[in-house]
């Protein structure tokens, strides 16, 4: 590793952890940083788990003493969460992942026009679920999300946030506070797995999550004054490079 390497990482690693506590979808700007800088595949994706871990638990420890967390949410979605991630990353074992990314490409525009339609994500937590169905809606989107974060990955955040405000009708912050608690279960199991496989380069991964930790104290600060305001425009530019990704990889694939 050279100096040049953690000038390509670290910044990217703030500015990705800023992006993923306000909105999620943080890894769709720290990964390709390691790609960058000449990291291989398995290393890249590893000691990226590394930071955004770090990253993570910082915001989520910051959400939870907000009072964002709604305990049986949090406890049901992180076990679902882990549920459906075992059961993608089986699966992507099995399956080619190229009709899931052509799906996504095209769905994406219609997330996008939802998004840019609603100007207030908490108009619909004004109409809340009954308790226990919006408890087993919690557990069916953390099933889903978590089994396409195991099968593929890229903007799990986003996605879960916004599936939770919109067909589970749980106010912004509430939705934060689950999103924040399933991703770190979730990217704590798969950074497990790579450091069991010496696949995480731990200096650079340290270095990159102190820069990942501020970038996520910041975002979280920025998310508890403005809201729903801080999620829209950002949630947007998400969507873009979810796009961008997508269109790489899914080129990539068919090449």
């Amino acid at each position: 590793m050279s100096l040049l390497t953690f000038a390509i990482v670290c910044p990217l690693a703030f500015v990705a952890g800023l992006v993923d506590a306000v909105a999620g979808g943080g890894g769709l700007i720290s990964l390709p940083a390691y790609f960058f800088a000449g990291l291989p595949a398995h290393v890249a994706i590893g000691t990226n788990k590394l930071s955004s871990t770090m990253g993570t638990l910082v915001a989520t420890v910051r959400y939870a003493l907000f009072g964002y967390m709604v305990r049986h949410h949090v406890a049901l979605g992180v076990a679902c969460g882990l549920t459906g991630s075992f059961i993608g990353s089986n699966l992507a074992l099995l399956a080619d992942s190229s009709a899931l990314m052509v799906f996504m490409l095209v769905s994406l525009p219609g997330v996008a026009w939802l998004v840019l339609r609603t100007k207030d994500l908490d108009a619909f937590s004004e109409r809340p679920l009954p308790p226990a169905r919006s408890l087993a809606v919690t557990g069916v989107v953390a099933l889903a999300v978590g089994a396409y974060d195991g099968f593929y990955g890229p903007g799990t955040g986003a996605i879960l946030m916004l599936l939770l405000t919109t067909l589970g009708h749980q106010g912004v912050r509430e939705a934060q506070g689950t999103t924040k608690a399933i991703n770190l279960s979730t990217n704590a199991a798969a950074l497990a797995v790579f450091l069991a496989s010496g696949e995480v380069l731990v200096a650079l991964g340290l270095v990159a999550g102190v820069f990942g930790i501020a970038g996520n104290w910041v975002g979280s600060s920025l998310f508890s004054r403005r809201g729903a305001a801080a999620v829209r425009p950002v949630m947007l530019v998400v969507i873009v490079l979810f796009a961008a990704r997508l269109a790489f990889d899914l080129a990539t694939t068919l090449a």
